[in-house]
């Protein structure tokens, strides 16, 4: 029967999608994509799906357990592990501490090594557990805020200590010096209200190395007094943007499970969202490692593109979603009649005018891995609400394990060239040499000769100008560490990491790599990141968030400042921004129009059982200017993308350039697509410069007033001041029930 089962689901599956693949008549193709989506998470293989812990659970607890008593405690080890992986912790514990009382009356030659590891998931499933009671269930602003001090202390402390207790007796009998369970150690006493003061000698972390000298103001999540912190999720996409068109900025976010419903929050414009999900026509819209959004069919409302399947191998033949925004409210998924339904494992993807014909294209950056190739693809936009894949034509034909790409204009010809991080490769720099007769612009791969082939263990990245001389600088933040390295960073010692690069454009077709001139040489294991400036002072600062789906992997998601442009500081402690969960996908914006960027970010692991709920952290504020525009594009596209500003500036005693393009960020989150640009202490703004690609031409606008939110037409001749209200978040919790 199980044979038989084996040959007749893939068939079965198989025929469940080909009947979704087309739409009856009178079905929208909103309906088609849910019953799609609907198919693919019933049929999920909990063997094929390494994060199905769920249906792996099942599966296991339907097999007879073993009688000899090493099988059995493999068995039992194996089934602990995945119910913690599936979230529930308190049964993988009476599980592990039966089998452990066992095993310490046994005789069995393995007894050492199985006690071990025995251990190791009972420390790792108490941890969890009290992560579980006090981070989610008893939730503040502080709540797993690294260094945890003040409401992040634990007011259940029983998960904490007990993990203590088998992390010590870990170290004592099986794994001295081991470095993760030191750090992991550090972290339980600090739960506790106990580091550094109770921590043994031998393995304490002094608390002086977790804060720099660097001074920031402090940042407060706000999520659960806005109406964010309701539904829980794993790690996901988000973007913030103005969907409405009403002047306030709003907020979608996702969930990478099949089954997890993309969450759309409307901002109230009184100090809260309001989740209009079901009101938008999302409901049944799941599932979505990462969102990036731009108005592709110019009609002046934003869309949404949804990108599934990363990470699962063959197990991730998902489609990805075009959600068409109606200027109403409501959005309809329009995938397949717009030419981009395709089953590939992705989660990175860019918009950009590639050909320079002011309609946004499409690059998406697929997973291949050996035996199941899946290459990138680059859509032309047909300029009536459909693509053509065009990729191969253009010279893109790649066919990697690609985890971020990103567009920028490396050398201000107008047309935007393509990075592509590939995990585990060379990355590649592919330079647009412009458009051919045919309409297909035609690219070049320059990695190697432009010197940004590194780090060949990379995720995200993105195009930026972190000196304000005019020129696109590039980000690349590697992925390769575990939570030792962090504790090894700590201390001043070697790591095993793999570090992020920045690149300096030289002006010449190459960049330099000033990753250690500008203090980036650090453990940041990105996932989820995004940039902006987030005091105002002209120079932009980044935040990224961390981790892996290894719930051992604890480290802070981090905020680095930039200093003049020259260098960055770490703002982590001092900035509040040092989250324990695994951060995904990072989005800057001025959500309540005062003319501060706040960050929103997704917060949750791969693993079914590592939920949290998001992040929102509230700008404090600060004395410096600020300039906030958006533009609409008449030969253009619509919203920008792709535009050069450059502001000049005259401060007390000085003047100087202020240089930003208009783009969604980094690879893996997507910010508004406003420029909200700080001016430091800038008297007055002698030149406003606009450059738009597509119709190569140049706007000049002078005196400028500052601390003003303005619109800038294309070819218009004044630049237009626009009223925006600002407001104050609410302060008290708004009532959730933490759902998933």
């Amino acid at each position: 029967m199980k044979i038989l089962q084996a040959v007749i689901a893939p068939f079965l599956l198989l025929l469940l999608l080909s009947c979704a693949n087309k739409a009856p008549d009178n079905v929208s193709e909103t309906a088609v994509m849910v019953a799609r989506l609907d198919s693919i998470a019933k049929n999920v293989d909990p063997w094929l799906n390494e994060f199905a812990g769920r249906e792996r659970v099942a599966a296991l607890t339907g097999i007879p357990v073993p009688g000899m008593l090493h099988e059995r405690i493999m068995y039992t080890g194996t089934l602990a592990q995945e119910m913690i992986y599936a979230g529930y912790t308190e049964e993988a514990i009476e599980l592990l501490e039966n089998m452990l009382a066992q095993l310490e009356v046994s005789s069995t030659v393995y007894q050492d090594n199985f006690t071990e590891n025995i251990l190791d998931l009972l420390a790792l499933a108490w941890l969890r557990l009290g992560e579980q009671q006090n981070c989610i269930l008893n939730h503040s602003s502080a709540s797993c805020l690294f260094p945890i001090q003040g409401d992040g202390i634990h007011t259940l402390p029983q998960g904490s200590r007990k993990a203590i207790e088998l992390l010590e007796r870990l170290l004592t009998e099986w794994r001295p010096g081991d470095m993760e369970s030191i750090w992991l150690l550090n972290i339980a006493y600090m739960t506790l209200g106990e580091h550094p003061y109770n921590v043994p000698e031998q393995w304490l972390i002094p608390a002086e190395l977790f804060t720099t000298s660097a001074t920031f103001n402090r940042f407060y999540d706000i999520a659960p007094f806005v109406g964010l912190a309701d539904e829980m999720g794993l790690s996901g996409g988000s973007v913030t943007e103005d969907f409405t068109q009403n002047g306030f900025i709003d907020i979608m976010a996702s969930s990478w499970g099949i089954s997890d419903q993309l969450h759309y929050f409307e901002n109230t414009g009184n100090g809260a969202f309001v989740n209009k999900t079901q009101e938008a026509g999302l409901s049944g819209i799941t599932g979505g490692l990462n969102l990036i959004h731009a108005d592709y069919n110019n009609d002046g409302n934003p869309d949404v593109f949804v990108l599934r399947g990363a990470w699962l191998g063959r197990a991730g033949h998902h489609p990805n979603s075009l959600l068409r925004n109606n200027g109403d409210g409501t959005f309809i998924d329009v995938t397949e009649s717009a030419g981009l339904l395709t089953f590939h494992p992705t989660q990175t993807a860019v918009w950009a005018d590639f050909n320079n014909n002011g309609w946004l294209d499409l690059f998406i950056g697929n997973e291949s891995t050996p035996g199941d190739p899946h290459p990138s693809e680059l859509y032309l936009n047909n300029k009536d609400g459909t693509f053509t894949n065009i990729a191969a034509e253009a010279g893109l034909d790649i066919r990697k394990f690609v985890k971020g790409v990103t567009a920028g204009d490396i050398n201000n010809n107008g047309f935007p060239d393509i990075y592509i991080s590939i995990l585990g490769g060379e990355n590649l720099l592919f330079e647009n040499q412009g458009t051919s007769s045919d309409g297909i612009p035609r690219f070049r791969e320059i990695a190697e000769f432009a010197g940004v082939q590194e780090p060949i263990e990379s995720f995200p990245t993105w195009f930026w100008d972190y000196n304000n001389n005019g020129l696109s600088d590039l980000f690349v933040s590697g992925y390769y560490a575990n939570a030792a390295d962090i504790a090894l960073e700590y201390l001043g010692r070697p790591t095993n990491a793999e570090l992020p690069r920045l690149y300096r454009n030289n002006g010449d077709g190459t960049f330099s790599d000033v990753t250690s001139e500008t203090g980036l040489n650090r453990v940041m294991y990105t996932m989820g990141s995004n940039f902006g400036d987030l005091d105002n002072d002209g120079y932009l600062d980044f935040y990224v968030g961390t981790g892996d789906p290894d719930m051992r992997v604890l480290i802070p998601n981090r905020m680095f400042r930039s200093v003049n442009g020259d260098r960055f500081e770490e703002v982590t402690a001092s900035g509040g921004f040092g989250h324990l969960q695994k951060g995904h996908g990072v989005s800057f914006a001025d959500l309540n129009n005062n003319g501060h960027q706040d960050i929103f970010t997704v917060i949750g692991g791969a693993l079914e059982g590592d939920v949290y709920m998001n992040a929102l952290f509230e700008n404090p504020g600060n004395s410096n200017n600020w300039i906030t525009l958006t533009f609409h594009g008449v030969e253009s596209n619509r919203s920008g993308i792709g535009n050069r500003v450059k502001i000049t500036i005259e401060e007390a005693d000085s003047v100087r350039n202020i240089h930003r393009t208009v783009t969604t960020g980094g690879s893996f989150g997507s910010s508004s697509l406003q420029l909200e640009i700080g001016l430091g202490k800038a008297v007055k703004i002698q030149e406003l410069e606009v450059y738009w690609p597509a119709s190569n031409s140049k706007q000049h606008f002078y005196n400028v007033p500052i601390n003003q939110f303005y619109r800038v037409t294309e070819f218009a001749q004044v630049i237009k001041p626009v009223a925006r209200e600002s407001f104050r978040f609410n302060t008290t919790p708004v009532p959730h029930s933490h759902s998933h």
